[in-house]
């Protein structure tokens, strides 16, 4: 990450968390120092690399602000959905303009991959389209979709259909068709700047140019390890952050702290590495338990970290002005377990893998 990034994310991050930043200016800074390219390969107009890298893209910028990243990860996201759809067409309308910051993406799969896990049912349905353009029409709701950048943006959106076979598609959703509708931002106690709100969709017309793909149940386990994987991106960084500045206290030098600090660090770097490990070889597209597992296990380092940043910086932590960037590393840690898919809903899917297995 570039210093000019690094130096407004700085600059920027409480008023960002606050509501109050420049948050209409995130998506160009981000493109500036290319971050959204990174783990696209070239030939698509990417930076290179693989996934990995573009988790630790996210995780540098949550070090310095979650509010960003959290955009990061929607946008990075959406890209990754494009890369892994076989409409070709729809990669060559999008995914430059993407990859170049000028149209947000943003990740409304979040009930999808629920749907995928037996959670809840899916939000939008689909029927015959009204006109011989149209091959659907769509109604229904996305309740909570980050990176809705109000100039423009294009969603993921999972759709049950109405014919006999019930069938279920993933659409791109783009935010000009007629019927699609942007909520205000919704009224977050952290992260307020994340372009956050919900999307209402009535009659909007679909051809087959904005289909992502057709076969949610073959899509979805697909690109759910990038969705995942991409979202830990979030934990990671903001854990390293607290762990450093627990590290660099004076009190930290205690003995107690000290080793507290180091067995974090080390569990960090374990799950890291698994995370890392399972990404390259793919597994988790068959198996998703330890990418669910990894998911939870960040969650709880990042918060545990964030708690030693506050025992090391004991009382300093509590005065508004010293302690505000603590303050708000607290109110991120506590947001990463609500993120969807949330850890009571990894948690209840893994209890049911537990039990199917035994009953095997």
């Amino acid at each position: 990450m570039s210093a000019t990034l690094e130096s407004w994310l700085d600059t920027h991050a409480q008023a960002l968390d606050a509501g109050t930043g420049p948050s209409d200016e995130v998506l160009s800074r981000l493109a500036a120092a290319r971050l959204p390219g990174i783990g696209v390969p070239r030939e698509l107009g990417g930076e290179g690399g693989t996934v990995r890298d573009a988790i630790e893209a996210i995780a540098a910028v949550a070090a310095r602000s979650l509010t960003v990243a959290f955009m990061l990860w929607g946008h990075r996201a959406f890209i990754s959905y494009v890369q892994a759809s076989p409409n070709a067409a729809l990669r060559e309308t999008v995914l430059r303009r993407l990859i170049a910051g000028e149209l947000a993406g943003a990740t409304g799969l979040s009930n999808a991959m629920k749907f995928l896990s037996g959670i809840e049912s899916l939000a939008v349905l689909a029927a015959p389209g009204g006109n011989a353009a149209a091959g659907w029409r769509l109604d229904g709701q996305l309740p909570w979709v980050t990176n809705l950048r109000p100039e423009g943006f294009i969603v993921a959106a999972a759709v049950q259909h109405d014919e006999a076979d019930g069938g279920v598609s993933i659409f791109a959703l783009p935010s000009d068709a007629p019927g699609v509708t942007r909520s205000p931002d919704l009224d977050l106690i952290a992260l307020r700047g994340s372009h956050t709100a919900a999307i209402a969709i009535e009659r909007v017309e679909l051809g087959p140019e904005w289909l992502l793909h057709d076969t949610a149940r073959a899509y979805l386990p697909a690109i759910r390890p990038a969705f995942l994987g991409l979202q830990c991106g979030l934990a990671i960084g903001l854990a390293r952050r607290s762990l450093e500045q627990a590290s660099r206290a004076r009190s930290a030098a205690e003995g107690v702290l000290r080793e507290t600090v180091d067995a974090l660090r080390g569990r960090l770097d374990s799950v890291v590495a698994a995370l890392y490990a399972g990404i390259a070889d793919g597994s988790f597209a068959s198996n998703a338990v330890p990418l669910f597992e990894q998911r939870i296990a960040l969650a709880g380092i990042a918060q545990e970290a964030v708690e030693a940043e506050l025992q090391a910086s004991g009382g300093r932590g509590y005065l508004r002005e010293s302690g505000a960037d603590f303050a708000r590393r607290w109110r991120e840690a506590a947001f990463l377990p609500i993120v969807t898919p949330s850890l009571l809903q990894l948690r209840t899917e893994l209890a049911r893998h537990a039990a199917r297995t035994e009953r095997a």
